[in-house]
C-alpha cells in the first residue's frame, strides 16, 4: 500500500505542474492567443499524441510537469494571435491562470481532506471547533535517539507506539504524546514490553527502561535523556461537515502566512551571507520526494495534504516577482508598461535568463542540502 501511495503522491506532484500549465491554456485560448504545443513532461519530445486547433500535444522524456508555448511569447511581438499582440488585461489573465489553477487544486484537496479526516500539520491549525471532531489520533515514534532502549529494542521512525506493560503490572496506553513520559517512567530501570504497529502488523518489542537516576542526572547535561529514548509525535486527523470549504479557505490563509514568513527569513539569510542556512529552510524535489516517501506510510490522507501544500507553494512562489516565473514576468511587463518604455526582445530575455540562472543556482545548492539532510 505505501509504494502505491508512494508512486500515487509523485504522480500527483508532477500534475500539479501540468494543472498549471493548463490554466495558462485555457486562458490564451480565451484571449484568442494561440497555443502552438502543449506539453506534458519537458524535452526532448518522445512523442506527438495529436494535433488539434493548431495545438501540438506532446509527450516528453523528463517527467518534471509540462508546459505550453504560446505563439509570440515576447511582449513586443505584434503578429496576429501572438502573446505579444495582445491586450494587457489578456496578457495578466494569462500569466495569473497558472497561479488560480493551483489555488484551486489546493483548495479542492483541502476541503476534500477536511471532510474525510484531515491530517493535523501545526499548532492551532484552522478548524472550526463546534464542527470539527478528532476521529484518529495515534502516537508515533519521531526520533530514536542512538544508543537508547529504544535503539537496541528496534524501534524505528514512524513505529505507532500502542502500549507499554512489564510482568505483574497492567499494560499503559499510549494515546498521547505528552502521556509517554509519564507512561516509561512507571517501568524505570525495567524490562518492559512496547506494544507497535509497523506497516500495519502490531507486534511486542522487549526494552530495558533507563533507569530514573540515570534519567535524573541527564537533565542538566547538553543531551538530556528519556527513559525509552525516543522523541515522540502525533499524527491526528480531524474532520468537519458542513464547515470543510471554511477549513479549507482558513487553512490557506495561514499556510500561506507560514509561507510568505519562511521566505522572508530565508531572503534574509541569502542577503546576509548564510546560504546554506537559507537553502536549509526550502526543500527542492530531493526533500519532496522523501516527504512523500515518508508520508506514503501515514495513509492517503497525508499524501494528499502534501499535494495540495505544495500546489499552494507553487501559487505563491509563481505570483512574487521573481524573475523567470509567472509573477516576474508580470511584473516586469507591467513595470515597462508604467514607466512607458518598449520591452524589446533583448532586454526581455536578458531578465529572465538571469532569473533562470539564478534559480537554477539555488535549486543546486538546495538539491546539496537536501541530499546531505537526508541521506
Amino acid at each position: 500500500m505505501s509504494l502505491f501511495l508512494l508512486i500515487l503522491g509523485l504522480v500527483l506532484f508532477v500534475g500539479l505542474v501540468v494543472v498549471h500549465e493548463f490554466g495558462h491554456f485555457i486562458a490564451a485560448r480565451r484571449n484568442d492567443i494561440e497555443v502552438e504545443e502543449f506539453g506534458v513532461g519537458f524535452p526532448p519530445r518522445a512523442k506527438v499524441i495529436t494535433t488539434k486547433k493548431g495545438t501540438v500535444y506532446t509527450l516528453n522524456w523528463l517527467p518534471l510537469g509540462g508546459f505550453v508555448k504560446l505563439k509570440g511569447e515576447h511582449d513586443a511581438d505584434t503578429t496576429k494571435g501572438s502573446f505579444g499582440a495582445a491586450s494587457l488585461s489578456a496578457k495578466v489573465k494569462v500569466m495569473v491562470a497558472g497561479v488560480g489553477m493551483n489555488l484551486a487544486t489546493a483548495f479542492v484537496i483541502f476541503t476534500f481532506l477536511a471532510l474525510v479526516g484531515m491530517p493535523k500539520l501545526i499548532d492551532n491549525q484552522f478548524t472550526i471547533a463546534s464542527d470539527t471532531k478528532v476521529v484518529k489520533q495515534q502516537v508515533l515514534v519521531g526520533y530514536v535517539q542512538p544508543d537508547s532502549p529504544a535503539a537496541k529494542a528496534g524501534l524505528e521512525q514512524r513505529d505507532q507506539l500502542v502500549a507499554i506493560s512489564a510482568p505483574g503490572k497492567s499494560a499503559v496506553a499510549i494515546t498521547s504524546q505528552d502521556q509517554l513520559p509519564a507512561a516509561t517512567k512507571q517501568f524505570a530501570g525495567q524490562s518492559a514490553q512496547v506494544e507497535i504497529v509497523r506497516n500495519g502488523e502490531t507486534s511486542q518489542k522487549t526494552v530495558v527502561l533507563r533507569s530514573q537516576q540515570e534519567v535524573d542526572a541527564s537533565q542538566n547535561t547538553a543531551e538530556p535523556k528519556g527513559y525509552l529514548g525516543v522523541s515522540p509525535t502525533e499524527y491526528v486527523l480531524q474532520r468537519s461537515t458542513w464547515s470543510a470549504p471554511v477549513v479549507a479557505a482558513g487553512l490557506i490563509v495561514q499556510l500561506t502566512e507560514a509561507t510568505l514568513k519562511g521566505l522572508g527569513s530565508a531572503v534574509s539569510n541569502l542577503v546576509q551571507g548564510n546560504a546554506g542556512q537559507a537553502s536549509a529552510q526550502v526543500s527542492g524535489p530531493v526533500g519532496i520526494f522523501v516527504l512523500i516517501k515518508d508520508g506514503s506510510l501515514l495513509g492517503y490522507q497525508f499524501i494528499l495534504l502534501i499535494i495540495a501544500v505544495i500546489s499552494l507553494t507553487l501559487a505563491i512562489m509563481n505570483i512574487l516577482p521573481i524573475p523567470a516565473l509567472d509573477g516576474g514576468r508580470l511584473f516586469t511587463l507591467l513595470f515597462y508598461k508604467l514607466i512607458k518604455k518598449p520591452l524589446t526582445p533583448e532586454r526581455e530575455d536578458m531578465i529572465n535568463s538571469i532569473g533562470f540562472i539564478t534559480l537554477m543556482a539555488l535549486f543546486v545548492l538546495i538539491t546539496i542540502v537536501d541530499v546531505k539532510r537526508n541521506f
